[in-house]
C-alpha cells in the first residue's frame, strides 16, 4: 500500500503513483547497423520530490550476462531528470538560475490543478532526461490516471555520443507494478520497439 507524502505539492498528485523507488527486470530487443541487440537487463527507478512542484527522476540498468552463479551485470546506461505538469511559470515561481521568486503567493491547490486538465481529461506533463552516454531528452506528453505517454520533442547530444534522433515511452500502474515500454529511433533507424519493463516497489 502506498500513502501520498502530506508535504506534496499539488501539481504532483496526478505523478504521485510514481513516488518511490522500482526494481526488476526487462528485455531489449533493437536491429540497427545489420546488428540484432537482445537481452535481459536488471533495472532500477526512483521517483521523489524536495517539496518543489515537480519529481526528482533517476534510474540505472545493467545488462544481465551469464546463468546462475556465474551471472554478471554490465552497467548500461544511467538517466537522471525532472517531471511535472505542463504550465506558463508565474512571478511566483523562482528562476530562471538562481532568481528567486518576484512576489508571494499563497500555495497552488487542488482547484489550481484542476484548471490545468485537458480536453483528454488528463494533464499534459514535461520530462527533462539527461543520459549518461551524452544525451539529453525533452519529452512532452500527459499523464491519464495511472498512464503516461511522453515523446521527444527535442534531443540534444554531444559531438561524442552514438546517433540518436527520437523516443517515446509509455508508463502504466498495473496490480501495483509499473510497467514501461520505450520505443528509440536511433543507429539510422526510424523509431521503434527498444525495451520494457517490469518493476516492484522496492521501499
Amino acid at each position: 500500500m502506498f500513502d501520498l507524502p502530506t508535504d506534496l505539492a499539488a501539481d504532483l498528485v496526478p505523478l504521485s503513483w510514481l513516488l518511490g523507488v522500482w526494481e526488476g527486470t526487462g528485455v531489449i530487443e533493437y536491429e540497427a547497423e545489420e546488428s540484432r541487440f537482445a537481452g535481459e537487463f536488471a533495472h532500477r527507478v526512483s521517483f521523489s520530490h524536495d517539496g518543489g512542484g515537480y519529481l526528482n527522476y533517476a534510474a540505472n540498468a545493467w545488462l544481465i550476462e551469464g546463468e546462475g552463479d556465474q551471472q554478471t551485470r554490465r552497467p548500461l546506461v544511467s538517466e537522471v531528470g525532472f517531471w511535472r505538469l505542463s504550465r506558463p511559470a508565474t512571478p511566483a515561481d523562482a528562476g530562471p538560475g538562481l532568481l528567486p521568486p518576484l512576489e508571494l503567493a499563497a500555495p497552488r491547490t487542488a482547484d489550481d490543478v484542476e484548471q490545468l486538465r485537458n480536453a483528454e481529461g488528463g494533464f499534459d506533463i514535461e520530462v527533462l532526461l539527461a543520459h549518461a552516454d551524452g544525451v539529453s531528452e525533452l519529452y512532452l506528453g500527459q499523464v491519464r490516471g495511472p498512464r503516461i505517454d511522453i515523446s521527444t520533442d527535442y534531443v540534444v547530444r554531444t559531438a561524442g555520443s552514438k546517433s540518436y534522433a527520437a523516443a517515446s515511452r509509455m508508463y502504466g500502474l498495473v496490480d501495483g507494478h509499473l510497467l514501461w515500454a520505450w520505443d528509440i529511433a536511433a543507429l539510422g533507424q526510424e523509431l521503434g520497439s527498444h525495451a520494457s519493463a517490469r518493476l516492484a516497489r522496492a521501499d
